[in-house]
């Protein structure tokens, strides 16, 4: 790789994930959302998830460890906790599976319908009764779609906002199943052979633009009509979204990604 090349992908990191924090200090989360979107752009899914693994654990663990009720909410969700990590595990193979453009398919898939979904501001309630049998089953679908595209908002985010939380615990809740999803992830990319130490370092070092964008998007908070930033947030995603399964029919599930 040229030096030019290699600039030019440094500049586009520090933006993916200086973009993906000022998201998510806005809205409290979209941080691994943002960056796997916009570092697909120009790499491998499987290689964006490597670049994501530290600062995602860096920014959900400081919302995580910032909330007021940390031991409740962690038994609430443990079974759906366990979901993830299995369902994470399970799903590996699509994102370090040879075809990186699938891959990519399934990850614009993914932010499309996500980005719809914000769109249309449906809302749904779990009955507490429910919550025992629906945990553990919207986890292992979060830790399929976590292992399949590196996203791990689908189903998680719409479920936890389903339930009778407050906001401070829900962004405690977020916090929870981002970190859990990071480290199931992270797991999973090195059980399978695909974690990098090299990827390991960028990763490192892409904590700085991740946490300036994060303190930036918390000062933008007050400041900013909440509400219209996150339905810009999902009407890009939407775009995104489509533009990467559009590239993936274009491409075929056969080719590697550029």
């Amino acid at each position: 790789m040229s030096s030019d090349s290699t600039l030019a992908l440094a500049l586009l990191v520090g933006f993916a994930f200086a973009a993906a924090g000022v998201v998510k200090g806005v809205i409290g989360f979209g941080l691994p959302t943002v960056a796997m979107g916009l570092l697909s752009l120009a790499m491998a899914p499987a290689e964006a998830a490597m670049l994501l693994v530290v600062p995602s654990l860096v920014t959900n663990l400081w919302q995580l460890l910032a909330g007021p009720r940390l031991a409740a909410i962690s038994r609430r969700l443990a079974t759906m906790m366990l979901g993830v990590v299995v369902g994470t595990l399970l799903g590996i193979g699509v994102l370090t599976g040879s075809s990186s453009v699938l891959a990519a398919g399934a990850l614009g898939a993914v932010l499309a319908v996500y980005g719809a979904f914000g769109l249309s501001a449906r809302r749904f309630t779990v009955r507490p009764s429910a919550e025992p049998r629906l945990a553990p089953v919207i986890g292992l679908l979060t830790g399929l779609v976590t292992g399949a595209t590196g996203i791990f908002a689908i189903p998680a985010v719409p479920y936890l906002n389903s339930l009778d939380l407050s906001k401070d615990e829900l962004i405690q809740a977020l916090g929870l199943a981002f970190t859990v999803s990071t480290l199931a992830l992270a797991a999973g990319l090195a059980l399978s052979g695909s974690f990098r130490w090299s990827a390991a370092t960028a990763s490192l070092l892409a904590v700085v633009p991740a946490v300036a964008g994060m303190a930036a998007g918390q000062f933008l908070r007050s400041r900013l009509r909440p509400e219209a930033f996150r339905r810009g947030f999902f009407i890009g995603l939407v775009m995104l979204g489509l533009y990467m399964v559009a590239r993936t029919l274009l491409h075929g599930p056969g080719s590697g990604a550029g």
